[in-house]
């Protein structure tokens, strides 16, 4: 089983993030506070888990814990100012939603940048497969983050975003080259970039031989709310 808390006694946040290495879509970041007596051996590092096993655990975070809330950095954001920060300022957001100021912050990886509200922190390398508090919140930035995804889908079905979750796999490259960026793919991507030199695309529309079809423009995915303090 995972380590409950790096200092018993302390109100400890958990934050970690979901898509950073994605061609599109928004990075999510989520911080959860787990109670002292909270137990599950199945929680881990989201990206062990199965997609059922995640939804699962998320029903089961979201009912239990102290609080949580879900941060967002939009692709825009994104290639304003890199997936680093980016991701850094969607923990930002997550934590400023949270119903109550944790005592300590424990960020998976290496690199932080402090929080507008000073919170101390630690910075855990796999701490979403050694904190439980930062898996839960792997488990949360991940399954909201794919729920996302599976919506801009309907919008925007050529790029099998309901599948791939906007990661860069072969048909997604290919889609890209074939039908140009979206408004949702990072444009500073090198490889986003590079699939698109070749496309046969205005902005908005899809151009191919097969198919053509106006792409609406979805409503922009903002930072998502905290679950209310028990």
């Amino acid at each position: 089983m995972l380590q409950p808390f790096l200092e018993p006694g302390r109100t400890e946040a958990g934050c970690d993030e979901a898509g950073r290495g994605c061609l599109a879509g928004p990075v999510f970041a989520a911080a959860v506070v787990l109670p002292p007596d909270f137990q599950n051996e199945e929680l881990n590092d989201s990206k062990q888990l199965t997609e059922r096993a995640r939804e699962h655990l998320r029903t089961i975070i979201e009912r239990e814990s102290v609080a949580w809330a879900i941060g967002v950095a939009t692709a825009e954001e994104i290639d304003q100012m890199n997936i680093l920060r980016a991701s850094i300022l969607a923990m930002h957001r997550a934590v400023a939603e949270l119903c109550l100021r944790p005592d300590f912050l424990l960020i998976d990886g290496n690199r932080f940048a402090p929080c507008p509200e000073g919170i101390p922190y630690a910075t855990i390398v796999h701490g979403d497969a050694r904190m439980m508090s930062i898996a839960a919140a792997s488990v949360l930035a991940k399954t909201h983050r794919d729920e996302a995804m599976m919506a801009l889908d309907a919008d925007y079905p050529a790029y099998g975003w309901a599948k791939n979750k906007g990661y860069p796999t072969a048909a997604h490259r290919d889609a890209i080259r074939r039908f140009g960026v979206t408004p949702h793919h990072r444009r500073s991507f090198r490889a986003v970039a590079r699939s698109d030199a070749g496309g046969d695309c205005v902005w908005g529309v899809i151009h191919s031989p097969h198919e053509k079809k106006s792409l609406q423009r979805s409503p922009e995915v903002g930072v998502s709310s905290a679950r209310i303090c028990v």
